[in-house]
């Protein structure tokens, strides 16, 4: 079984993997707003990206999505209406994005 510090670094090491990956900064931008924010629905998401970058609804749920399962950062919080998921920054891990975030390259 992993020790947390593992998982940490695990989840460390995706969120790395996940930005180098980023051409445009559109990753960065979505994790800076799940930084500042904490929680938001895809369609708020959406409103703030589309302000600087030129992105569909779809590609931002899918960012969202793969944030949330891949890398493990993000809460689901489902509506009991089923109008519109949240989704929430794990505050165990909000230190450590933000120091990604601004930190790698």
């Amino acid at each position: 079984m992993r020790s947390a510090a593992d998982l940490k670094n695990e989840i460390e090491k995706r969120l790395r993997n996940y930005l180098s990956r980023d051409k445009n900064g559109i990753r960065r931008t979505l994790l800076n707003i799940f930084v500042k924010t904490r929680s938001m629905t895809i369609a708020e998401t959406h409103a703030k990206l589309k302000e600087k970058f030129d992105v569909s609804y779809q590609s931002v749920a899918s960012m969202v999505g793969i944030i949330a399962s891949k890398i493990g950062i993000l809460h689901v919080i489902k509506s009991k209406d089923n109008d519109q998921n949240c989704y929430k920054l794990k505050d165990q891990y909000a230190d450590m994005v933000a120091r990604v975030v601004t930190t790698s390259n």
